[in-house]
């Protein structure tokens, strides 16, 4: 069980709406269940605003948080992103255990890619991207997708804090870390 107890439902109807409008009628996360019992730290969440789609395709996007979780080692939010959006992504098994526990240069990714992994590891790492590893980023990816990188970072780091630093329980139908031979 979480540190911090979730909601349970029936949810009030203006957060049943927000679970909706996030969740698209599946039954809401424990994560979401345990942040909106806290309306300030809910309302905080959602404006981060990077729960849409964005500038960047949906297989960039989940690179950019299935690296980020993986390197917090949060396999709850990890495990939620793989199972939810990797086969849609177009991400192979190959990929999806890469993104956990494989270099960013793995033959796996394109040149636009690796520095796209590159760059989220330098972020984790250091906190800043040298001129070089901005340079590469640069090359595949336009400014907005640059400040959209760098903030999904940021708030999937966040997102990280939150379920490890509460200690969430693994959704049921989530996928977990690939074990390291």
């Amino acid at each position: 069980m979480s540190r911090i107890a979730p909601l349970e439902p029936p949810y009030a109807p203006e957060i049943q709406g927000q679970f909706d409008r996030i969740m698209r009628g599946a039954p809401p996360l424990v994560l979401f269940r345990v942040v909106a019992g806290h309306a300030r730290a809910w309302e905080k969440f959602r404006a981060g605003s990077l729960l849409d789609k964005g500038p960047l395709s949906l297989r960039e996007r989940e690179i950019v948080i299935d690296r980020t979780c993986a390197l917090t080692g949060c396999e709850y939010e990890w495990g939620v992103h793989v199972a939810t959006f990797a086969a849609a992504a177009q991400l192979t098994d190959e990929q999806v255990g890469a993104t956990a526990c494989g270099a960013a240069d793995a033959p796996c990714w394109s040149a636009g890619e690796q520095a796209l992994i590159a760059a989220v590891d330098a972020l984790h790492h250091c906190a800043t991207l040298s001129d070089a590893e901005f340079r590469a980023l640069s090359a595949h990816y336009d400014d907005a997708k640059i400040f959209e990188i760098i903030l999904l970072c940021g708030f999937y780091r966040t997102v990280s804090y939150l379920a490890n630093g509460l200690d969430l329980p693994l959704e049921e139908k989530a996928a977990r870390f690939p074990k390291v031979a």
